[in-house]
């Protein structure tokens, strides 16, 4: 069950990180989707960062996940906190777009940070305990590949 919430996270990621792709090229393209970048420079500088960080989050790379992290909540957390004082003030909201994709934006880390500190490994494991100290022991292979080797057996 682990390891399928921890590739669940990892296809959100990949969605999330697709349509912020997707909202800066229409910003840039200017095409209203309902959706904007905060700031379109930092989001692109964002884009190309989370890259790599993505990556070796699905090699479960703990200080990739966490820089990752770090990258989406000072950019999006900025904005959700005035978001949430504004609403705590009772202010009013005009964009509930942004607050959800900044919501979004600090909660898919937030999620994944925890499944790769708790879930090291995905894979479960596959093998039986009974017969892995005979299929997976290369010494035992060796020496029993020396003993046929000194034993010079003839036809």
């Amino acid at each position: 069950m682990i390891s399928m919430i921890s590739y669940l996270l990892t296809f959100l990621t990949l969605m999330f990180w697709a349509f912020r792709l997707i909202v800066a090229y229409c910003f840039s393209m200017q095409i209203d989707i309902g959706f904007e970048p905060l700031n379109i420079g930092v989001e692109i500088a964002l884009l190309f960062a989370s890259v790599p960080c993505i990556i070796l989050m699905i090699r479960r790379n703990l200080l990739a996940t966490f820089i990752y992290a770090m990258m989406y909540w000072l950019y999006f957390g900025t904005d959700l906190i005035i978001t949430i004082t504004a609403m705590v003030n009772g202010e009013a909201i005009t964009d509930f777009s942004t607050a959800i994709a900044s919501f979004v934006g600090v909660g898919i880390p937030v999620f994944n940070l925890i499944d790769v500190y708790i879930n090291k490994n995905r894979v479960g494991k596959s093998g039986d305990r009974k017969t892995d100290w005979f299929y997976k022991n290369k010494d035992y292979d060796r020496q029993f590949d020396e003993r046929a080797d000194r034993n010079n057996y003839r036809m």
